[in-house]
């Protein structure tokens, strides 16, 4: 039997200073993406493979295009901000 490997972690920016806060990428990835206050976003940015699906259409819902998803190319930082 032929295992298919597991795809690679995700990693996405969101470019605040093009995001006008439309929301889209909330109603399409709730678990990923939040207002923080009125118009605030906060995101993931390193969620979980199984939300890949998610992910993608909040991307291409986003009107002005200012979410980039990718894999990861280096490990996440730590909470503590100390990468050793």
């Amino acid at each position: 039997m032929i295992t298919q490997p597991p795809p690679p972690p995700l990693r996405l920016v969101v470019d605040l200073n093009r995001c006008q806060s439309y929301g889209q990428c909330v109603y399409a990835a709730p678990t990923v993406f939040r207002f923080h206050g009125e118009e605030s976003l906060e995101y993931d940015y390193a969620p979980d493979a199984g939300v890949r699906r998610e992910v993608a259409r909040a991307a291409a819902a986003c009107p002005v295009q200012a979410i980039t998803l990718g894999g990861a190319t280096e490990p996440a930082p730590t909470a503590s901000g100390d990468n050793r």
